[in-house]
C-alpha cells in the first residue's frame, strides 16, 4: 500500500501550526497579511517531503528543528525595506543575497556563543514574499535546494500555484475593468 507521504506533511504541518514559535517579524506579518498562507514543518515532517529518499536532502534537513513558510501576496504598500529591517532588529544579521529562477534569496542568521539558532530565507519577486523561517540551520549553499524540494512537493506546490494564481487572476481581473 504507497501513502501519500505529501498529503501526511501537510496534515500534520496544518495541525502543528498552534504550537509553533518563530521570529516576531514573521509572526508579525502572518497577523498583517491575513491572506497569507503558512505552512508549518518540523524535522520529521520535512523529512517526509523526501519521497525519492535523497540522502543529500536528509543530510541539509537534519540540523533544523522546526520550520515555517508564510506566503505573502505582496500588496501595492507592502514594504520589503522594513520588513528586513525588523529582522535585523531581532538580530538576525544578512548573511547572503543569491538568485534562483527569477527570485532574490536573502538569508539572515541568529547566532548565540557562534552557533547559529536561526535563520530567516526570504525568497521575493515582483509578486509575493516567502519567508523559511527556521529554527535551526541549514547549509548556506543549500538554501536553493531546500527551496526546490519544498517547492515541487506535489500537494503544496499546489498550495504555492494557487496563492500565486489567486494574485494573478485579482491583477489580470482588475486590468480588464
Amino acid at each position: 500500500m504507497k501513502i501519500n507521504f505529501t498529503k501526511i506533511v501537510v496534515v500534520l504541518a496544518l495541525i502543528s501550526s498552534s504550537s509553533f514559535g518563530q521570529s516576531k517579524t514573521t509572526e508579525a506579518l502572518s497577523k498583517k497579511y491575513t491572506d497569507a498562507m503558512a505552512f508549518f514543518f518540523y524535522n520529521n515532517t520535512l523529512r517526509m517531503l523526501n519521497q525519492k529518499e535523497d540522502k543529500g536532502f536528509d543530510e541539509l534537513i537534519k540540523d533544523i528543528e522546526k520550520m515555517k513558510l508564510l506566503m505573502i501576496n505582496k500588496a501595492k504598500d507592502f514594504n520589503y525595506k522594513k520588513v528586513t529591517a525588523d529582522y535585523k532588529a531581532e538580530a538576525f544579521e544578512e548573511i547572503m543575497t543569491s538568485r534562483y529562477q527569477g527570485k532574490n534569496f536573502d538569508v539572515y542568521l541568529k547566532e548565540s556563543n557562534g552557533k547559529t539558532k536561526g535563520m530567516i530565507v526570504l525568497v521575493n519577486d515582483s509578486a509575493s514574499l516567502y519567508v523559511l523561517d527556521i529554527v535551526g540551520r541549514i547549509a548556506l549553499d543549500k538554501v536553493t535546494q531546500l527551496y526546490k524540494t519544498i517547492d515541487e512537493s506535489s500537494d503544496i506546490t499546489d498550495k504555492i500555484k494557487a496563492f500565486s494564481n489567486k494574485d494573478n487572476d485579482k491583477d489580470h481581473h482588475k486590468s480588464h475593468e
